[in-house]
C-alpha cells in the first residue's frame, strides 16, 4: 500500500468502511460526517465468512446458498448507499467471499483508501472486552490509519456543540510516537480542533514509593513538552498543542480525559505489532477501543503484511 503520509490521511480522498451488516447504524453516520468534511469517496464492504451462506432446507439439512447470503448483504447496504448519494457522496458498495480480514486488508489496497473505519463491540455484563478477531488483524496489519467506533460512540457526543472541537493524542513517548503525533495535529488543523497531547504515569504512590518525580516534576513531561513542540513547529499544523499527564491505569485515565475535554477523537500512539502485543496484554487498548465516547483512531508504522488481491469473481459491486 503506498505511503500517502499524514497529510492525505488527515484530509482522506477515500474511506474504507467495513461492515459486518449489524454496524450500520453505527458506522455511516461518521462515515458520513468524515466524507462531508473531506470530500471523500466511501466504499461500503462486506466479507461473507466461512458459514455465511449456510442455509437449512425445509426438513433441517444444512446446505451452502451463498447467493442468498449475497442477496441479503446487497439489500442491506443498498439503503446507506442511496442515502450517501442522496447527500452528493460518491458512495460504492462491494460484497466479498473469504477471510475477513484479509479481504479488509486487500481492500484497502485496491481502492487505495486513506483511511478504514470498522466497528468494535463489548460484552458488557462481567466486563469482558471483546475487539473482535477481524478488527484485531486489521489493526495490526495496515499502515494506514484505522478508526473504530465502539457501541459507546456517538456522533452527536463526538462533534461538539458550541465550543472547539477537541482531538485527544494519549502517547507512550516512545519514538514511534512522532508519526501519529503529526497525524493527529494535521487533523485537528483541517479542523480547527484543539490538540492535547497526553501522557499517563503509573500510579502516584507507586512513583513516590519508587522516590521518583511525579505530575509537572517528571520526566515525561519535559519530553511530552519536547513531543508538543516538534509537533507544532510542523508547517501543516496549524493549532496550539496543549500538553496533559495523568496517574492511574492508562486506559480509565485515557477514557476520562476525552469525557473531560469532550473529545471528538482519541488517536492512540503508532504502534508496531510488538507494542500492540503489550498494549492489549493488560486490555488498555481493548478498553479504550471499546468504551469511548467517540471514534479512535489508530497508526501502524511498521511495514504492512503482503495480503494478496481478490480476484474479480470474489466481488459483487452494487
Amino acid at each position: 500500500m503506498p505511503d500517502r503520509g499524514p497529510s492525505r490521511w488527515a484530509r482522506p480522498s477515500v474511506i474504507l468502511v467495513a461492515t459486518d451488516l449489524g454496524d450500520l447504524d453505527r458506522l455511516m453516520p461518521f462515515a458520513l460526517h468524515q466524507a462531508h468534511q473531506s470530500g471523500a469517496r466511501v466504499i461500503l464492504l462486506h466479507v461473507l465468512g466461512a458459514g455465511a451462506g449456510i442455509s437449512a432446507d425445509p426438513v433441517g439439512m444444512p446446505y451452502y446458498d451463498p447467493a442468498a447470503a449475497i442477496d441479503f448483504a446487497i439489500k442491506t447496504l443498498e439503503p446507506w448507499r442511496s442515502m450517501a448519494r442522496s447527500q452528493d457522496i460518491h458512495c460504492d458498495a462491494v460484497v466479498r467471499e473469504g477471510h475477513p480480514a484479509q479481504q479488509i486488508i486487500a481492500g484497502a489496497r485496491q481502492f487505495k483508501a486513506d483511511r478504514i473505519l470498522l466497528g468494535t463491540r463489548s460484552r458488557s455484563k462481567v466486563s469482558k472486552l471483546l475487539l473482535g478477531s477481524v478488527a484485531e488483524q486489521v489493526l495490526r496489519s495496515v499502515n494506514l490509519p484505522v478508526i473504530t467506533v465502539g457501541p459507546e460512540a456517538h456522533l452527536e457526543a463526538a462533534s461538539g456543540t458550541g465550543s472547539q472541537r477537541v482531538v485527544l493524542h494519549a502517547t507512550t513517548l516512545r519514538e514511534t510516537s512522532c508519526p501519529s503525533a503529526a497525524l493527529a495535529c494535521e487533523i485537528a488543523a483541517a479542523h480547527q480542533a484543539r490538540l492535547v497531547l497526553m501522557h499517563v504515569l503509573p500510579p502516584l504512590d507507586e512513583m513516590r514509593r519508587d522516590h521518583l518525580p511525579t505530575g509537572l516534576d517528571s520526566t515525561a513531561l519535559r519530553e511530552l513538552q519536547i513531543l508538543a513542540a516538534e509537533t507544532g513547529a510542523n508547517e501543516l499544523c496549524c493549532t496550539t498543542v496543549e500538553t496533559r499527564i495523568a496517574h492511574g491505569h492508562p486506559a480509565i485515565e485515557i477514557l476520562a480525559a476525552s469525557v473531560d475535554l469532550k473529545a471528538s477523537l482519541i488517536v492512540l500512539g503508532s504502534t508496531s505489532r510488538s507494542a500492540v502485543h503489550s498494549l492489549t496484554h493488560d486490555r488498555t487498548v481493548y478498553r479504550v477501543l471499546a468504551h469511548a465516547r467517540c471514534p479512535v483512531m489508530t497508526l501502524r508504522d511498521s511495514e504492512e503484511d503482503s495480503v494478496p488481491l481478490p480476484s474479480e469473481h470474489d466481488a459483487i459491486h452494487l
